[in-house]
């Protein structure tokens, strides 16, 4: 690991002073005038969350799919994605599925030495579900207290999936929280908040009073850089751990080691599939598009592609094919997988539904019409940049042209009824799946079912997945809703977005670095989500 040093943030002018990590047992030695730190941790970590703009918040989205550190949850998944207790001994939901209840643990103290009760509980979730952050709390009616360790949740819809919202939203607490506790949260996790430094870094420190495991690491510095950044700094020995790009998967670096994850976070493209009629949204917007309305289109796409020609092109070969979605998860629908990168039966679906190159340039038009369209990505998402030119590539091959373009969300957030964007998506909460596809989950603000998608059985079966308290049970309506058969919202059916990929998460850290079993890694990641098995081991 590292010695005492300023860092100075390659490409950005920024100076952090930071210490950093040295040998493997946690004590702090002198070494001529410079100080070998062994309990300290410095990570450029981009995608865990990111620099939040509001703060360290979870009312707002801190933590959501990632763990908060700061903060402690009612419930944790443990590494084969199962829901443990965190501050939760026990749980139980009514026979109609109305009203939760849960019982946390009496033992916990906030940062600032305040116990943590259920009316903090009670008070974090009302406050989020008016807030309208990151996780969808539209079902809560509100939640009350039965005594000082006892949550009672009423809930407006029978959601058998309510327990995954108990497992992402950290607990604040109510006597200190306020419209600037994001940047100066108080919590009750393995980690204190010490300083922010915005645009540069974020400092933590091990809770001395923290009611689970002790972190091995004392000290926690999560530094803000983009991923080349990152790697420059990595390798010239300013920083332990940084998530690289995937394009850095064979780098060699003396005294450090390149660790892949896999994960569920899929790269998919939304298919706008109402046709353009002069419609706007509510904030008017375009809804619509007269090329990805038309089934065909999005079918060809889907079998003509060769999804691992994506990956290896577009991700270095450091993901893997993704056919719904949820292909990994326990309701992913096998039945809806099927062989791609089929040219000729593309065109032949093209040719069957009237699309045809009668110009001869290559690309077929239908009623004048060329089968072509823009398709956006962030501009600040490499990957989804080189899926956008990979795909761009491949679908010349059965007579589509799709033109790539780069833009900001804000911009994306205009034109997402009307075009095709490059989405990433991956959620351990099935619940997502239902916005994305129920009919009556349209919320362009949230990018719920942004594709304006609709179809009564598609409906049916979602509706069972998610009242059906039998997780078994659910999973098979979950399957069903992508693929029964007959009809379904993945390529077999009515082909509502072309799923391309799952991509691996690569860090590159010190070769001491032991960080155990890894969790699954959702949308984002979440590399410290077992930070309390993390050591240095080697020296």
């Amino acid at each position: 690991m590292k010695k005492s040093l300023s860092m100075l943030l390659i490409g950005m002018l920024l100076v952090v002073a930071v210490m950093v990590s040295g040998c493997a047992d946690s004590k702090t030695e002198a070494s001529g005038t410079e100080e070998i730190r062994t309990d300290e941790l410095i990570a450029a970590v981009g995608t865990h969350g990111g620099e939040p703009e509001s703060g360290f918040n979870p009312i707002t989205g801190w933590g959501y799919n990632h763990e908060p550190l700061i903060q402690s949850t009612l419930f944790n998944r443990n590494n084969n994605a199962a829901f443990v207790g965190d501050l939760a001994t026990e749980h139980s939901a009514s026979e109609d599925g109305y009203t939760w209840t849960v019982t946390i643990r009496n033992d916990v103290k906030f940062h600032d030495g305040e116990s943590l009760t259920a009316e903090d509980v009670a008070f974090t979730f009302n406050t989020a579900a008016n807030a309208g952050g990151s996780v969808d709390l539209s079902m809560l009616e509100k939640a009350t207290t039965i005594d000082d360790d006892t949550i009672k949740f009423e809930l407006n819809d029978n959601q058998a999936t309510f327990i995954n919202k108990l497992a992402v939203i950290g607990i604040v607490p109510e006597h200190a929280y306020n419209e600037d506790y994001g940047q100066s949260p108080i919590g009750s996790g393995p980690y204190e908040f010490v300083q922010w430094d915005k645009g540069q870094q974020v400092i933590l420190e091990a809770n001395p009073d923290y009611y689970g495991d002790e972190p091995y690491f004392k000290k926690l510095t999560i530094v803000f850089m983009e991923a080349d950044t990152a790697f420059a700094a990595a390798k010239s020995g300013q920083i332990d751990l940084a998530e690289i790009p995937s394009s850095y998967a064979s780098q060699k670096v003396d005294g450090m080691k390149v660790v892949s994850l896999d994960s569920i976070d899929a790269r998919g493209i939304s298919f706008p599939i109402q046709p353009e009629t002069g419609e706007k949204s509510e904030d008017g917007y375009p809804i619509g598009n007269d090329v990805t309305s038309d089934i065909a289109i999005r079918k060809a796409l889907n079998i003509g592609i060769d999804r691992q020609k994506l990956v290896d092109a577009a991700l270095n070969g450091q993901g893997e094919e993704e056919f719904t979605g949820v292909d990994k998860l326990p309701w992913g629908n096998k039945d809806a997988i099927f062989e791609d990168g089929n040219i000729d039966e593309a065109k032949k679906i093209l040719n069957d539904a009237g699309w045809k190159d009668t110009d001869g340039d290559g690309i077929v038009e239908k009623n004048e019409v060329k089968a072509e369209f823009t398709l956006l990505y962030a501009a600040s998402a490499q990957e989804r940049q080189a899926l956008a030119v990979s795909i761009s590539e491949e679908s010349k091959k059965i007579g589509i042209n799709i033109i790539p373009e780069g833009a900001s969300w804000d911009k994306i957030d205009t034109l997402a009824l009307s075009t095709p964007v490059v989405f990433g998506y991956g959620s351990l909460d099935p619940t997502d799946l239902y916005l994305k596809y129920y009919s009556k989950s349209y919320d362009p603000s949230s990018y719920n079912n942004i594709i304006k998608y609709s179809n009564p059985t598609v409906d049916s079966h979602l509706r069972a997945a998610i009242t059906n308290p039998d997780q078994n049970a659910a999973n098979k309506d979950w399957q069903l809703a992508a693929w029964d058969g007959d009809t379904g919202f993945s390529s077999k059916g009515d082909a509502t977005w072309m799923w391309m990929a799952t991509v691996d998460y690569l860090y590159i850290m010190d070769e001491k670095i032991d960080i155990g079993t890894p969790k699954i890694q959702p949308h984002g990641a979440d590399i410290f989500g077992n930070i309390l098995e993390w050591e240095l081991k080697g020296n």
